[in-house]
């Protein structure tokens, strides 16, 4: 399986390709919908469905380009099912970049383990950063996407809608049970480990 970062938008929101086989799952694509395109099409790649980790307008705002043009699902949490149209719960409206209005998900995320097509993976609750947050584990890859839960040396924002600081902690210290060689790819910024993190995460130690 293989895992490709691509920083997208003004806000370099990290959009992820997972690929196995030539198919491909595509998460929190947040802007740039043709370079996504260029680079599936580089790769040969076929995408089979949209995850995404939390319904910020960062995440999404490619959605609909990419759902149109490949016919395949988008998914989110039912907590944030309504926030894709609404940009006061996807903070767009509090940002100078326009509101961002996306058209509702095709379903919502079941949590616990997932099998899409060869894809095996794990989905659980991360909220804090967002009510609706989720992770995405693939254990036999050792490697979460972990949205804006956990970053390199940080930890997610909870001043914007929905969000819990208390939560957010709860969910960090989930991710942190995970054995330490797991790598972290965030939503922002490089990845990391979960090892580096609880030793050295100055906001959140284990």
């Amino acid at each position: 399986m293989e895992f490709h970062q691509l920083s997208l938008g003004q806000l370099q929101t990290n959009c992820y390709i997972v690929a196995h086989n030539n198919r491909a799952l595509i998460f929190d694509p947040g802007e740039e919908a043709d370079r996504v395109i260029h680079f599936l099409t580089q790769h040969n790649y076929t995408p089979i469905a949209i995850l995404l980790t939390h319904g910020h307008f960062d995440h999404i705002g490619a959605v609909d380009q990419l759902r149109d043009y490949y016919q395949i699902p988008v998914s989110i949490h039912q907590l944030e099912a309504n926030w894709l149209s609404d940009p006061h719960l996807n903070s767009s409206s509090i940002f100078p970049l326009g509101d961002v209005i996306i058209k509702p998900a095709d379903q919502t995320i079941e949590l616990g383990e997932t099998e899409i097509e060869d894809f095996k993976f794990n989905v659980i609750h991360t909220p804090g950063h967002s009510p609706g947050g989720v992770s995405f584990i693939f254990d036999s890859e050792a490697t979460i996407i972990s949205g804006d839960c956990l970053f390199q040396s940080g930890i997610g924002r909870t001043d914007l809608v929905g969000g819990n600081q208390a939560d957010l902690y709860d969910s960090i210290m989930k991710l942190y049970q995970l054995p330490d060689h797991y790598r972290v790819l965030s939503g922002h910024g490089p990845s990391t480990t979960i090892g580096y993190e609880t030793q050295t995460n100055p906001f959140i130690r284990a």
